[in-house]
Order: C-alpha cells, then structure tokens, then sequence
C-alpha cells in the first residue's frame, strides 16, 4: 500500500471521527480535509479547490435562495390558516394534509425552512384548537424529510450525491429519476405514521405560561432600593449589587408605572423596583443589605410581562444561525439585541444558571425577555424561528405568484431537458433578487455556507480517494467481508452503514463521505453504480432515529418536549422498514 493511499484513508478516518464527534465544526473539518491534501502534494491546486466551481455546490447555493425567496412571502403562512380550518373541523385528516403539505413543499424546496415555518404555525393552531403537539411535530419533520427523497433537488444530500457522481464520470440523475421510489417510500412512511408511529409519541401538552414551563419561579426576585441603599444614584454596572451579589438586573419598574430593561449604563433610583434573577443563598443575603426590600410572593407570569411594554418570547437558533457555535457572551447578546436571555433548554436539559457561558447548538429554545419595540431587531437577524405568537408576516400575493412561477419554470426547463438544473436553479434566483421576492442580504443569510464549504472539501476528498486508489483498496476490503453474498447484499450493507453514519454525524458529509467508495465498489463488481448511489441519497436523508439524525429533528426537539426514547420508538421501526423495502426495492427501480 502506497503512502499516498495510506494519507487518504488517514485523512478520511479522521473526518468520520471529527464529523461524528464535532470537536470542531463541519466547515472547518472540510476546509482542513482541503488543506492537508494539498500540503502533501495530493492534490494540486485545481483539484484542491474544483469543489468550489463544482456545479453542485452552485446548485446547493441557488436551492437555498429559491427556497428562501418562496417562504419569505409569506406562502407557506398563508397556507397555515387553511391547516387552523382543517383542524377545527377533523383533527385526523388535519393531520393528514399538514404532512402531504409539508412532504409537497418539500419535494421542491429545503425541507428545513419548510418545518421551521411550519412549526409556530402548528404550535399557535395546538393552543387555540387543544391538541397535543407532541403528537404532530415529530411526523412533521418525518414528512418533511419522505418528500426531500422525491426529486434530486428535495434535499441537499441528493445533490451532493449527485454532484460526485458526475465528477466521477457518471451520468447525472434527472429531477424526477428518483420519484417513483421515493413516492413509494413516502407513501409507506404516511401510512406508518397515521396508523403507528403517533401512537409511540407522548401526550405532553405544554405549560400556558412561559415562564413557568421554563421554572423560572425559584430563580426571580423582586427587590425596591430604599434611601439607605448604597446603589442609588450610580450606574447599573458599578452597582455593589452587581459588583459583589452578582445580581442579574432584569428589569426596572420606576415610579410604578414605567418598566423598561436597563442596560449597564442605566442610572438607580431611590424607590426603583428591580427584577432580578439570583440564587435563593443570595436571597439571604440580600435581606441583610441595608437600603434594600425584598417583595414576597412574586409570580412572573405572561399576562405580568404583556401588560407593560416588555414581552417574554420563545425562540429557537435556527439551523443556520450566527448563534451556532458561539455563546451569548460572545456575540453580546443583551447589547446587539437590547433583550435578555432568562432561561435555555440546551440538548434536551432546562439551564437557568450560567447561560452566556453555553455554547449555542440549533434547536436550542431561548426563554427571551424584550421590550415590544426592540422585536423587529430581533426578526431580522434571521438567526431564530419564533414559537411565541409574533406579528404573522404579511401575504405578499404578488410576490407569492412570481415565487412559484420561477420555481416552476426552473422544474420544467430541468424536467425538459432544456436546460440543466445548475443553470436553471441560478436563473431563477436571480429572478427573485431582480424581482424583490428577497434581498440580496437576505440571499446571501440563506445560503447555508457550512454546507457549501462542506461539499466543496468532500469533493476533493472524493478526488483523493479516486486518484489514489484509496477507494479502490476500501471497497476491496467491503467485498471480501461480503464474501458471495452478491451486489444486493453489499448494497444493503452500503444502505445500513450509511443509515447508522447519518444518525450520529452531519447527513450530508456521511453522503460526500461514502458515495466515491460506493461508486468505486460498484465498478468493482461489475455493476451499475447507480442502485449504489440511490442507497446513498435515501439513507442519508431517512434517518428518524436520533435528534441529530436530521436537522429538522432539532427543530422540534424541544417545542414537542421530546427525548430521545421518543425518536428510538417512533423511529427505529420505521428505519428498520425502510432498510428492509430499500434492500429490496432499489434494484427493481434501478437494477444493477
């Protein structure tokens, strides 16, 4: 075995540890994943950095501004009132056109804004018409994901397969090559879901009252400053309750009737009320501080915060926040925001204590306090989807209509051969700049870059491997394991170890990972890659049995109140079948 060979697999070795264990970030995996095979001389310069110009990262990149440019008109919204309408008259066929909905949208769009718009829809229509959410949410994100497995470009995972395919010589899948089976596997997920799976899910019905369902009860007091208190008439941040209690100052009530959320610059008055989140051992203390009383009995309720001009909110880091990665200290959050964070749910645990110390992950819920003025600001960072009942956007009917046109008609030039789907995809987004269906800064936030830096890096790692003969020499050592068992069984194998990869680390760098040793293994064999490339796509986007299998299942992880028995029950049977009808299925639709 060459030494070049014997980089490559160390190379790839690692990156399945970093992906998996995330010690560092995907982006910056993939970006070292490019450094260290031009440093060894590996790749030259054109192949280190063809990802980049590759047309599936342009493809990727143009799918995120369509789908970006669909659901900012407010489309999907709209089609909400319809779903609150269905709900009030049949709770189960409500259910049942909330996931052919969700799985329609999905087939032409990022699935990932479809469940984000989707979820505080749902949670908004479970409060006013009593159902549980729990028992939606979940199916949600699963039909979410049945319809990105319908057509190439219903999930990034089926570009990025198809975009190394083409690298490799093979010829591209149309839009649709795919919809007959991923049609029967939606089909088979639906059924599942409607007659077994919600029947795993809990029945946990939220807290009405926000700061309740966040426990923040034992962690808020009331305190007034007296004249004798040594904090009168002195900033907030020199402030001795600050300085020596540790005192988070949350809001101020002055002469009664005026509340507002101080910043460290905020004088202290004498008869000031002050809201303060701290320990019940400061509690004690603070009885013993001259100049200071402390106000028994206190209830922070929701109806408490709506009456003054400050407002407690619910929101989640959206999958590709700025937020991720980073903590609240870091980012400055009560200064960039001018609102604070009272409480977080963070990996399916409720923290109260030391919260700007937390690096943020997607799916995190923030118990947020703000004043009513200050939310446009918060809105339009884009970094959070709001499950708080916000201001809903408004129907930009206009813009709705000239959003589907282009996205039909960039289906219908790809499904006609008339132009190719990189083409027509960057097209039509630029349609949707021109046309002022989105900006060009809201374009540029939609691009989930870490995907696109990761493809970018995946695809010269795919190169490495094909050059070397690295991924000849893995899929060597796959098929003496598979002994006589045939294609059928090595591409069952190739399904299963792609489902489990996907259920602990990033889906699309599972797919970028195994799809040129798939590739390679089939020509190994003498078969047609393409059964081999299909099992890729379908079980690097049908994982259901892990919050971090996919990233729509972060988005709901908290708003249902699941844990992760739940995704175990609902999910393992519904991966298991789908192994089983993919085993047996793919070589009747592509045969080998």
């Amino acid at each position: 075995m060459s030494i070049e060979i014997i980089i490559v697999l160390a190379v790839l070795f690692a990156a399945f540890i970093l992906f998996i264990t995330e010690w560092l970030p995907v982006d910056v995996v993939a970006m070292l994943i490019v450094a260290v095979l031009l440093f060894t001389g590996i790749l030259n310069v054109e192949e280190g950095f063809a990802g980049f110009g590759n047309e599936g990262t342009i493809t990727i990149a143009a799918m995120f501004i369509l789908s970006a440019g669909l659901t900012r008109t407010g489309l999907i919204t709209y089609m909400g009132r319809i779903l609150k309408k269905a709900f009030q008259i049949n709770y189960m066929a409500a259910v049942a056109l909330t996931l052919i909905a969700a799985a329609f949208i999905s087939a032409f769009i990022n699935n990932t804004p479809v469940v984000a718009i989707f979820l505080p829809l749902l949670l908004q229509i479970s409060r006013e018409t009593n159902f549980t959410p729990s028992k939606i949410l979940l199916p949600l994100s699963y039909s979410a994901i049945f319809g990105g497995v319908c057509t190439l470009i219903g999930t990034s995972t089926n570009i990025v397969v198809n975009a190394i395919a083409v690298k490799q010589g093979q010829p591209a899948f149309s839009l649709f090559e795919i919809t007959p089976l991923g049609l029967f596997f939606f089909a088979t997920g639906f059924i599942y879901l409607l007659l077994i799976g919600m029947r795993f899910l809990p029945e946990r019905k939220p807290a009405t009252d926000l700061a309740d369902s966040f426990g923040l009860g034992d962690y808020l007091t009331e305190i007034i400053l007296t004249k004798d208190s040594n904090s009168i008439n002195i900033r907030l941040r020199e402030s001795p309750l600050v300085k020596n209690l540790g005192l988070e100052v949350l809001e101020i009530i002055r002469e009664d009737k005026t509340r507002f959320i101080p910043t460290a610059n905020t004088y202290l008055l004498e008869n000031d009320r002050l809201l303060v989140k701290t320990k019940v051992e400061i509690i004690k203390e603070l009885k013993e501080t001259s100049g200071i009383l402390i106000k028994p009995g206190l209830k922070w309720a929701d109806s408490l915060m709506v009456a003054g001009n400050i407002l407690l909110l619910e929101a989640i880091v959206a999958p590709n926040s700025f937020l991720i990665g980073k903590n609240l200290k870091q980012i400055h959050f009560r200064h960039r925001f001018n609102s604070i964070v009272l409480a977080l749910r963070h990996r399916g645990k409720l923290i109260r204590d030391k919260i700007t110390d937390i690096k943020l992950v997607s799916g995190d819920s923030l118990l947020i306090e703000i004043n009513k003025d200050e939310i446009d600001k918060l809105k339009e960072s884009d970094a959070f989807v709001f499950l708080s009942k916000v201001e809903p956007p408004s129907f930009k009917k206009p813009k709705i209509v000239i959003s589907v046109l282009t996205i039909t008609a960039v289906v219908l030039l790809t499904t006609l051969n008339i132009l190719p789907i990189v083409i027509s995809a960057f097209c039509g987004s630029i349609v949707l700049i021109l046309t002022r269906c989105i900006t060009l800064d809201q374009a540029y936030y939609a691009i989930d870059w870490k995907i696109i830096l990761l493809l970018a890096g995946s695809l010269s790692l795919g190169t490495a491997l094909e050059k070397t003969g690295a991924a000849k020499a893995v899929s060597e050592q796959i098929l003496y394991l598979a002994g006589d068992g045939g294609p059928l069984l090595v591409l069952s194998v190739f399904y299963l170890v792609t489902l489990i990869l996907t259920e602990v680390m990033s889906n699309t760098a599972t797919a970028a990972l195994i799809t040129p040793i798939a590739i390679v293994t089939a020509n190994s064999m003498g078969v047609d890659p393409r059964p081999f490339l299909v099992a890729v796509m379908f079980a690097a986007s049908l994982a259901f049995m892990s919050p971090v299998g996919y990233q729509t299942h972060l988005l709901v992880f908290n708003p249902g109140g699941y844990k992760v028995i739940d995704f175990i029950k609902a999910g393992t049977p519904l991966d298991i079948l789908f192994w089983i009808l993919a085993t047996f299925l793919i070589p009747v639709f592509f045969p080998f």
